[in-house]
């Protein structure tokens, strides 16, 4: 008995990012997973969480999903869904049934009877290979009524202990159709949430505001692997093999732009985890973040050009230290780009984020500072050489000499 499975999640399909659509790359993306599909034989494609980018995606990314599920059934594939906080359990609910005949199982939000959230999951030839506790993004209101007059800590207590006991409670029931099946088939869980220790990045969307920060691994159950979704960035929890998330499958902000993205191809046999692999995703468009002078700039992006072509340029964020002063920054950015196959989506002053961290650093007063003090914090902002540093201190002692004594 063996299962093979593929790990995905926060897929994002129909997002916009500062006005680009991603449906080129979210293409490349369909195609290349296909591919890994029938190279490694898998059995069941597992999305957990955020397959569209919002409630309402536009029709394009509905096609791409419907397109999807077509294809991996032509593949001998199955697929799960489970729901994330960025899709709609109506929207994904409509075409449930109908999916089901087509090889996708779709579970878009506990609302479910539980028993409907525990799936057997099965090889090419029909036999099972795994029990599946198939929890999507869980609302508060779909584990916990809200009672008056609890304090924040309370509410995300209650929180944390309702959606462990959704996990016992579906664990409970995996456990007893195993011993229907009388087959020591492994156990897997899915979730969609922050756990403790994990490393998110811009784009993810803090889901528990005031409710619940994150989930203690502890409070999992003993399943053999729990596939998780919401970060972005691939990882393991707690340095834990078996629960993992995989990441998105593109970088969905330019802080995840230097991670090298994955799905996890998942190995089970003899009633355990045997292995897991790691498949990188290759980069269907190129992006960065760039920070520097001008000059540090003209260098960095005539570099990145390289990797752009004039059907597919580089987009760029680029941060402008010590000219950032300059009223003319965005000619200048567009002076450098000019004939290069890249494109600025976004430029930052770093001036704006200089004054903010100077203003939360020891909350000091200008009265407990002497005038040089103040010079000196204000160069620590900047970047410059030791040469630099030493004249600006300088010719500001110039000044300070000139000026009339009081």
């Amino acid at each position: 008995m063996s299962l093979r499975i593929l790990h995905t999640s926060d897929w994002h399909l129909g997002q916009h990012f500062m006005g680009k659509t991603r449906q080129a790359e979210h293409q490349a993306f369909c195609a290349w997973l296909l591919e890994q599909v029938r190279t490694h034989e898998v059995d069941v494609l597992l999305i957990a969480g955020d397959v569209f980018d919002t409630g309402s995606p536009p029709s394009y990314a509905r096609e791409q999903y419907y397109r999807l599920v077509v294809d991996l059934r032509d593949a001998g594939c199955a697929l799960v869904v489970l729901g994330g906080n960025h899709d709609s359990p109506a929207m994904l609910g409509e075409s449930r049934s109908l999916l089901a005949q087509l090889g996708t199982q779709v579970v878009p939000g506990v609302g479910l009877d539980p028993a409907e959230q525990v799936l057997v999951l099965r090889d090419r030839t029909g036999q099972p290979g795994a029990i599946l506790c198939a929890i999507p993004f869980i609302r508060p209101r779909e584990v916990m009524a809200s009672q008056a007059g609890q304090s924040a800590q309370d509410k995300q207590l209650s929180l944390q202990q309702a959606i462990a006991e959704h996990y016992r409670t579906l664990y409970e029931l995996a456990l007893g159709r195993r011993e229907a099946l009388g087959s020591a088939l492994p156990i897997i869980a899915t979730g969609h949430l922050t756990t403790v220790g994990a490393s998110a990045s811009e784009s993810v969307r803090e889901i528990y505001v005031g409710s619940l920060e994150a989930f203690p691994t502890s409070a999992f159950p003993p399943a053999d692997y729990i596939a998780l979704g919401h970060i972005h960035r691939p990882q393991k929890v707690g340095g834990l093999e078996h629960i993992r998330y995989s990441g998105s499958p593109i970088a969905l902000s330019f802080d995840e732009a230097r991670q090298q993205k994955e799905v996890l191809l998942l190995d089970f046999g003899a009633a355990a985890l045997q292995s897991i692999t790691p498949l990188p995703v290759p980069v269907f468009q190129p992006m960065a973040s760039l920070r520097g002078s001008l000059k540090d700039l003209a260098d960095a992006i005539a570099d990145l050009a390289t990797q752009g072509t004039p059907e597919r340029p580089v987009w760029l964020e680029v941060q402008v230290s010590t000219d950032d002063y300059l009223s003319d920054l965005q000619s200048r950015i567009n002076a450098l780009c000019e004939g290069l196959p890249v494109e600025v989506l976004r430029i930052r002053r770093e001036r704006g984020n200089a004054a903010a961290s100077l203003a939360s650093e020891a909350r000091e007063t200008l009265d407990e500072l002497s005038v040089e003090d103040v010079f000196a914090r204000r160069l620590q902002q900047e970047t410059l050489d030791q040469g630099d540093t030493q004249r600006l201190q300088a010719l500001y002692r110039q000044v300070l000499e000139a000026l009339p004594q009081g």
